[in-house]
């Protein structure tokens, strides 16, 4: 039998250098940009333009023409409906009213706009911050929720607290990387950070636990089942019996969000590539990440060497 925690060395190396990686992209934006991430006017504040031309005339180049001349060359820009609606959604940062009247006025030299179709609102960066203070408390009670779970699920299996731990460092382990992606598409393709990637940063998480749960069911199915193999053994054999039916699942979900990413709109094309990121490093995480750390706990390899005493050990002190 094929055994995959055995090699489960090469994973840790793998997972640590990706994440060093990660780490040193992070610090070069949080030095050269001032933040970790490109952030949108969701979280720093600015002005939402929606327009609405009543005729052919006004383009992205042109468009953002117009805001490059109130120093905004960078603000976001996309056609919405139909092209023949004339209809663009402007994400631009804050503008006061008098500048504003005078942006509209240059838009309407480029083509006529409708006035009375036409918006413009100012975005607070309280907002953003306060949906980033929920999303982190989410992300630590979900962390404290799946740990209690897990712990009460497999109270029948030796050392369940193990469980809940190694689950929770799989989950960090996508976070970390997922958000060094994000960094960066931040710094490559000036991808932005919005509510739509801490909703796809929440869906992973789920989906990280969730994976990981079915894989440590069934470890807790084989125990009893296979008295006299070895924890390692069972361990692999339960990653073996468990692998086909995820993977048959991950990749069925990895088409239609490829299929989403090719021919979808812009506007969910960021949202479903961090998504499917976030699929692929969990899926990852789960089987060779949160699976052979349990086998390294019970073998006590570094570091766990250091929280739990070897047997011989704790003989010779009492």
């Amino acid at each position: 039998m094929y055994s995959l925690v055995q090699k489960r060395r090469w994973f840790y190396a793998l997972s640590l250098t990706v994440i060093a990686l990660g780490i040193l992209i992070t610090l070069y934006s949080l030095v050269t940009r001032g933040s970790a991430f490109k952030l949108s006017i969701d979280f720093e504040g600015g002005s939402i333009y929606e327009l609405k031309f009543t005729q052919a005339g006004a383009d992205e180049n042109s468009i953002r023409n117009v805001f490059g001349k109130y120093g905004d060359s960078t603000a976001t820009i996309q056609q919405l409906g139909d092209p023949g609606e004339y209809r663009w959604s402007v994400r631009a940062s804050y503008h006061e009213e008098t500048e504003k009247r005078r942006i509209l006025d240059d838009l309407n030299a480029i083509a006529p706009l409708d006035r009375t179709q036409s918006q413009d609102e100012n975005v607070s960066a309280t907002v953003g911050q306060e949906v980033t203070r929920a999303a982190i408390f989410a992300v630590l009670v979900g962390a404290l929720v799946v740990t209690s779970f897990i712990i009460l699920a497999f109270r029948s299996v030796p050392d369940a607290f193990r469980y809940g731990v190694c689950a929770i460092i799989a989950m960090l382990h996508d976070i970390l990387i997922v958000a060094a992606i994000q960094s960066l598409m931040g710094l490559t393709l000036n991808w932005e950070v919005d509510a739509l990637f801490l909703t796809a940063m929440l869906m992973v998480v789920g989906f990280s636990v969730q994976d990981t749960v079915v894989l440590f069911d069934r470890i807790r199915e084989n125990i009893p089942r296979h008295l006299g193999e070895s924890y390692e053994t069972i361990v692999n054999r339960s990653v073996l019996e468990t692998i086909h039916r995820t993977l048959t699942t991950q990749i069925s979900v990895f088409f239609v969000m490829i299929a989403i990413m090719l021919f979808g709109g812009a506007s969910i094309k960021q949202f479903v590539f961090i998504l499917f990121c976030g699929l692929v490093t969990g899926s990852y995480s789960s089987i060779f990440i949160a699976v052979p750390l349990l086998v390294s706990w019970e073998k006590r390899d570094f570091p766990f060497n250091l929280l739990t005493k070897k047997p011989e050990l704790a003989s010779a002190e009492a």
